[in-house]
């Protein structure tokens, strides 16, 4: 795979994520996510169960399941 140098530099990917039910779990999740390498900004809404998750480069779908998971949580797919 090559890098593009003509896009703006970032990807924006949406998650559906359940369990969440408060800001605790938005913070938990967020968290988790944060520390995958190349992410810049996580935006989790408990009451819609969407993560919006902004990176250099497109992430391993696997691995956001792992840190949703180390969260407490379970990825369900992508929106």
């Amino acid at each position: 795979m090559t890098a593009h140098t003509d896009t703006p530099g970032t990807v924006t990917a949406l998650y559906k994520v359940s369990g969440m039910s408060c800001g605790h779990c938005e913070g938990a999740v967020s968290g988790e996510i944060s520390a995958i390498p190349g992410v810049t900004s996580v935006k989790a809404v408990a009451s819609t169960g969407e993560v919006t998750v902004v990176s250099a480069t497109a992430l391993d779908d696997e691995a956001v399941r792992n840190a949703v998971d180390e969260a407490g949580f379970e990825l369900v797919g992508r929106g």
